[in-house]
């Protein structure tokens, strides 16, 4: 099962190209801080404004640095099945041990159709396959009873769940009897979700506070809800900041804090106001970041 601390990881640019040298660097600050997985090329990594080829080498290297020390997750997700076929084929290529799929945005499929997407895509690939649930940006949602069916294919392993209900585990948990691997999508409801049954977070925060969100997920899986929800009291307000104008720009902005990659994003994700920066930065003081 994957669980645990899994970075959605930024796409760091050095201008108006891919930083190959950043992104290696941040692969191996993430394993020595205690990641326990990596997903490259996710909306975090700003996969909608990467070319083919970018979104294909990103996942290559990752794959290439990470080297087997923990699970790379490849975003490979599209609103046309046959390019995340595609997405997907390259990743088990190139070494990646799972994809990321997102239901079918600006399509606006019915249930019947999501299931559709999820089958074909299962049926033409091999590696194993996280449900990407996200109603605020899909539009459409995937109810509970269409995940169920959907888990029944052999290697659907899990859901990043972002719909922000935390009753939808406990729902879904009434009706997937597999093993299966439920990730909070949001980084907010990170300890809340697991209280319902998760076993892990996608998380934007761990850009720029790895070790910190790496211990609260292993306080969860520990049972230990007491210190877990303490860390997460201590975390919230660099959630909070982390998306207080669109993601990733200050997951990025805090990595430049740390002197690890550029705050550039790409258009139409902009620079963030002083008033934010001002903010990250003191709240990562505040957790001792920097």
């Amino acid at each position: 099962m994957f669980r645990g601390s899994i970075v959605a990881l930024v796409t760091p640019f050095d201008g108006a190209r891919v930083d190959e040298a950043a992104l290696r660097r941040l692969v191996d600050w993430h394993i020595e801080q205690g990641t326990h997985g990596i997903v490259p090329v996710g909306t975090t990594g700003e996969s909608p404004t990467l070319s083919h080829d970018e979104h294909c080498r990103v996942i290559e290297v990752v794959a290439e640095q990470t080297a087997g020390r923990v699970p790379v997750i490849a975003g490979a997700g599209s609103n046309n099945p046959v390019e995340a076929i595609e997405y997907s084929r390259y990743a088990q290529q190139v070494g990646a041990d799972a994809t990321l799929h997102v239901a079918g945005y600006y399509n606006k499929p019915s249930q019947e159709g999501l299931y559709a997407h999820f089958k074909m895509l299962h049926d033409a690939t091999e590696l194993p396959i996280i449900v990407y649930n996200i109603p605020p940006r899909a539009v459409v949602d995937i109810s509970p009873a269409t995940m169920a069916r959907i888990a029944e294919l052999p290697r659907i392993a899990g859901v990043k769940d972002a719909t922000g209900d935390l009753a939808r585990p406990w729902a879904e948990r009434q009706l997937i009897g597999k093993s299966f691997s439920w990730l909070s999508g949001e980084d907010g409801t990170a300890v809340s979700y697991n209280v319902a049954g998760g076993v892990g977070c996608i998380s934007v925060t761990a850009n720029v506070a790895p070790k910190l969100c790496a211990q609260l997920q292993e306080l969860t899986l520990a049972g230990k809800w007491e210190q877990a929800r303490e860390l997460q009291d201590r975390l919230l307000p660099l959630h909070q900041a982390m998306f207080a104008e669109p993601n990733p720009a200050g997951a990025k902005y805090g990595l430049s804090l740390l002197g690890l990659a550029s705050d550039a994003c790409r258009v139409p994700i902009l620079e963030l106001q002083d008033s934010t920066k001002a903010r990250i930065r003191q709240v990562m003081e505040q957790l001792d970041l920097i």
